[in-house]
């Protein structure tokens, strides 16, 4: 099931974050894999705001969420993660399909995000879900901010990409 996330929900987010950025060890980015996961208060502007969602268990604890922003006029995915215990089982890609209708509700006519190129489930998995990398003239402001602070934090140190799904 998923649903919006519950200030209680928020330091599970952190967990869910830290077990899935260690997915990242076994392609050798283990600096990704020690990563900061951010902060409670990070994510309760999100949650405070309708723009957290969270996959819960049959125990109603989340299992998988996703943050999202406006950006450029479109939904932004921030952060989607994962426990690797429920990997596998279309979590992610429902959270994906959630914020396609959030956003249609609000008129906005696209899904973005950035991630790396080449990892496995991230571009490529992307792709599956009908995004598509955007050339760099595509490419608006809000994004183009947001690509300059991953510079900025060293994620650039394996290629990323800023990709799009209209809705």
């Amino acid at each position: 099931m998923i649903r919006l996330a519950r200030p209680d929900d928020l330091p599970a987010l952190i967990d869910i974050e830290r077990e899935a950025g260690g997915l990242f060890r076994d392609v050798g980015m283990t600096a990704i894999a020690d990563d900061d996961p951010g902060s409670v208060a990070e994510l309760a502007k999100y949650q405070a705001d309708g723009r957290a969602w969270v996959s819960v268990d049959d125990g109603d604890r989340p299992v998988a969420y996703l943050v999202a922003e406006v950006v450029d006029g479109h939904a932004h995915v921030e952060q989607v993660s994962v426990r690797p215990s429920h990997a596998r089982r279309g979590l992610g890609s429902a959270l994906i399909e959630t914020l396609a209708a959030w956003a249609v509700s609000r008129g906005l006519p696209a899904l973005t995000l950035t991630t790396f190129a080449a990892v496995p489930w991230n571009a490529p998995y992307y792709e599956r879900l009908r995004f598509r990398v955007l050339e760099d003239a595509e490419i608006g402001d809000g994004l183009r901010e947001i690509r300059r602070a991953e510079v900025a934090r060293g994620l650039d140190a394996w290629p990323r990409v800023a990709m799009i799904r209209p809705l």
